[in-house]
């Protein structure tokens, strides 16, 4: 059985990840991989993927086609698109009702295996003491609010164990994506000087003289 202090860590990097990532997208995920799957949903969604390149070709071909020159062949073009909009859309309706059901199921086991989950352990083990501090290192208001609310005084609690995974969990979160930021606009930067090195520059006596060339009292002087 793996250790309580590996299972908390895990669990809160599974709810950042899925804050990060977002509800909405794992959702659009999980449904496109049920679809692929025998279930009852994935005939009609295989039916309204052929539906949309059907439809694309369609209008592709429509688009291409002048109604001035060739309008025969644009009309046929126009009623298999407009045919092929209403088999879409009847089929999307469809396919939306199921897919609000399936969205509301995914939402409710995904909190119970994730916010629950950590409710439920953080409950049952919340007088179990995740490790001892050494004695002597900390205060002794130090120790009781480490322990709170109800783990041995002198020992981290399972409720504080799980606040400083999730803190630990952010800042290496937010380091890494400071990491890709700095990297993406360093090359950008990079780029941009590379493309800007190949442009001559103006020199500033070059620019007096010019000036000068053009200048009422040049003129005079010619």
């Amino acid at each position: 059985m793996p250790s309580l202090l590996v299972v908390v860590f895990i669990l809160q990097l599974t709810i950042h990840l899925v804050n990060t990532v977002g509800a909405a997208t794992i959702n659009n995920i999980l449904w496109n991989i049920y679809n692929r799957l025998p279930t009852p949903t994935s005939k009609a969604a295989a039916e309204q993927r052929d539906l949309k390149k059907q439809f694309l070709k369609v209008r592709t071909e429509l688009n291409a086609t002048s109604s001035q020159d060739n309008f025969a062949k644009w009309a046929k073009l126009r009623r298999q698109h407009d045919k092929l909009v209403e088999q879409v859309e009847a089929n999307k309706k469809l396919l939306d009702g199921t897919k609000s059901t399936f969205d509301s199921a995914i939402s409710a086991l995904r909190w119970v295996g994730t916010n629950g989950l950590r409710m439920l352990i953080q409950f049952w083990f919340q007088k179990q003491p995740m490790f001892w501090i050494p004695k002597g290192w900390v205060p002794y208001y130090a120790e009781w609010l480490l322990s709170f609310p109800r783990a041995p005084v002198g020992s981290i609690s399972i409720q504080v164990w799980a606040l400083a995974c999730g803190a630990i969990i952010l800042l290496i979160s937010d380091a890494l994506g400071a990491v890709v930021g700095l990297a993406t606009g360093t090359g950008k930067a990079t780029q941009d000087e590379k493309n800007n090195s190949g442009q001559p520059m103006k020199m500033e006596g070059e620019k007096v003289t010019a000036e000068s060339r053009t200048s009422p009292e040049a003129k005079k002087e010619l």
